[in-house]
């Protein structure tokens, strides 16, 4: 049984940064790609940030310059440097792991709250 276990979620002022983490625990195939996505109040989950196999990143427009992705395929981690963070940034926060097989896992959420 696979389970992704996030960290580092909480509450910061606009401006600040926080950093998430995701492992993954059990045993998993091979990893195709690693993913953060986020739920934000009265929304539908949205893609924040990918990173493939290849190591090729892509990031929403609303993130890209202020979000990092970081991947270690081989520990199975993936993380998410959240700086100059907005009230607009305020959502529930996932981790997301794809395999080669196409079977896809999914963190319980993280919720990340930024305050003006």
């Amino acid at each position: 049984q696979v389970r992704l276990v996030e960290y580092g979620g909480g509450l910061v002022q606009a401006g600040g940064s926080l950093r998430l983490s995701c492992a993954a625990a059990g045993s998993i195939e091979t990893i195709s790609t690693m993913a953060w996505f986020r739920r934000p109040p009265g929304n539908a989950r949205e893609l924040v940030a990918r990173v493939n196999w290849s190591g090729s990143e892509s990031y929403a427009s609303a993130v890209r310059g202020r979000f990092t992705i970081f991947a270690d395929n081989a520990k199975r981690t993936v993380a998410l440097q959240m700086n100059s963070l907005k009230p607009e940034d305020t959502a529930i926060y996932y981790c997301q792991v794809e395999t080669a097989a196409r079977s896809a896992y999914w963190g319980q959420g993280t919720q990340v709250i930024v305050s003006s």
